[in-house]
């Protein structure tokens, strides 16, 4: 008797368990809510989602591993996404495409977290060439993913319709739903449905209660720092005190370990430590101010121009982005009309996109827009830095000259003074003094090494980092301070950019380091 009471015991403790296992499998609602739409889900087609939400809870050991990717990439997700514009429900696509593996590749040849092929890959400004692969990087794959996305609901103004059209192409999905659903709010789902919708709310019904779990600040979390070139994860590895071989796995965009100069990357790695880092999903979308002054209440970028995308390719229309601005980098100097030529713009309306003055030159190197700049920058201040002007500031950060000048209620470049501390978004009152901060020479932070050390044999110490120290009778040297451009330089000592990268051997990217000395021979 003993024993069949045991044995029923068991028996009812085990199917208790296993009804509680499958009390946790989400159930596929008759209605649910996706973007800015009201999705109705007939009998017929809830029990073919529900299959697919069965299927992806079968094995709870593959699905908590899945989980615990979901949980470290999906910030950094929902942080691309609200940055573009792209309702964050649309979230949940990248775990259908890849099941966020960086790596994955479809048999179509489709690569990574968000499935790109190349050609679309370099349509939203992903670099993908020999070295660097953004399809295998979650922040630019996810923002390039986003820009598909929120292009193609410009032609539905549906969600649903943008989201299929990631599948078909928006050719395919213009022939699959013509203008059937293009503003429409309630959508009906049933068994004609496309598949590829219904498999997305697979996913979302499965996965979205979850990520309401947060972890402890104690659990795995995955940090990301922008680091400029040239480097390598072998040096990134000492300075954060991770394996090389645990930043390798985590950013497999970088085929061999390096990291090039010509823009900044993203570099990901998971933390347990609370190090001087903020996780990706209270960060806001906005670079890192470094403080160059003395004074710790006002600050100055030193990453800026932010430039994104195929950056082999700057020089061509469609290819980069410079402040998060459609821009192009002129590759030699030329005259206004000639690059507008080649970039397929109109001469008059380059002009005005970067308020240049009529027969300036294009200057080999610069980065230019090709559509409108902002009324203000990301960051609240600028500090000036020697030979800096107000035109090369607003460049710098992507906003109108204009609103630079209205901001600050200064209109002449003789009235611009080493350590004024600019406003970039908010306006200076009237009457108000443009406070000055005194500007110290910069640390040395190599961002790239394209030019070589100064000859040993020239000892002498430069105590003013924006002093030209003469090194003979026929040149003189420069030593580049932040803020430094080329084009700063050239216009500074009256050269031409491609003077100074012939005479100092700067390569095609044109980076120069703060601290670096350049070889000025005298016109």
């Amino acid at each position: 008797m003993k024993i069949i009471s045991r044995l029923a015991f068991s028996i009812f403790l085990l199917v208790s368990l296993l009804g509680k296992a499958v009390a946790q499998i989400p159930q596929v609602p008759a209605e649910m809510e996706f973007a800015d739409m009201i999705i109705r889900i007939n009998p017929q087609a809830r029990r073919e989602i529900q299959l697919d939400v069965d299927a992806l809870y079968r094995s709870p050991k593959h699905f908590q591993i899945k989980l615990d990717r979901v949980r470290l990439y999906m910030p950094f997700v929902e942080r691309e996404f609200q940055a573009v514009g792209v309702p964050l429900d649309l979230k949940y696509l990248v775990i259908q495409e890849s099941g966020l593996i960086a790596d994955a590749v479809s048999t179509s040849n489709a690569v990574g977290f968000w499935q790109f092929k190349q050609g679309t890959a370099e349509e939203v400004f992903l670099q993908v060439d020999r070295q660097i692969d953004d399809r295998k990087n979650i922040v630019n794959s996810s923002r390039g993913a986003a820009l598909y996305l929120k292009k193609h609901n410009a032609s539905f103004d549906n969600w649903m319709c943008a989201l299929v059209s990631y599948q078909m192409g928006l050719g395919g999905a213009k022939a699959y739903f013509g203008n059937k659903y293009n503003g429409k709010r309630v959508i009906d789902v049933d068994r004609n449905s496309h598949w590829y919708f219904k498999k997305f709310l697979a996913h979302k019904v499965a996965f979205e209660n979850q990520l309401t779990v947060f972890t402890s600040s104690g659990n795995p979390r995955l940090v990301e720092v922008k680091v400029q070139g040239p480097t390598s994860l072998s040096a990134l590895a000492q300075k954060y005190k991770v394996s090389e071989d645990h930043l390798q796995e985590m950013n497999k965009w970088t085929s061999n370990g390096k990291i090039p100069a010509g823009r900044a990357y993203s570099v990901v790695f998971v933390s347990n430590d609370e190090l001087d880092f903020k996780p990706a999903i209270t960060e806001k979308n906005k670079p890192s101010n470094t403080n160059t002054g003395s004074s710790p209440k006002y600050s100055t970028a030193s990453s800026y121009p932010r430039i994104a995308g195929n950056t082999s390719k700057a020089s061509q229309p469609d290819q980069i982005t410079v402040n998060e601005l459609d821009g192009v980098q002129a590759n030699k100097t030329t005259t206004q009309a000639t690059f507008a030529d080649q970039i397929g713009i109109k001469e008059k309306k380059f002009r005005r996109l970067n308020d240049l003055e009529s027969g300036e030159r294009i200057e080999a190197g610069e980065y230019y827009y090709t559509e409108k700049k902002k009324t203000k920058a990301e960051v609240a201040t600028h500090i000036v830095q020697p030979g800096e002007t107000l035109w090369s500031i607003s460049q710098k950060y992507g906003i109108k000259l204009s609103a630079l000048k209205a901001k600050n209620r200064i209109r002449r470049d003789q009235d611009l003074k080493a350590g004024m501390v600019l406003n970039l978004q908010e306006h200076r009152k009237r009457g108000e003094e443009i406070p000055i901060v005194p500007i110290q020479p910069g640390k040395r932070d190599v961002v790239a090494k394209n030019t070589p050390q100064a000859n040993p044999s020239r000892t002498e110490q430069v105590t003013s980092s924006n002093r030209p120290v003469s090194s003979n009778g026929n040149s003189i040297t420069h030593v580049v301070s932040p803020g430094d451009t080329l084009y700063g330089i050239s216009r500074k000592y009256g050269v031409s950019v491609e003077q100074l990268k012939d005479w100092n051997r700067i390569g095609n990217q044109n980076i120069i380091s703060v601290g670096q000395k350049l070889t000025i021979f005298k016109p």
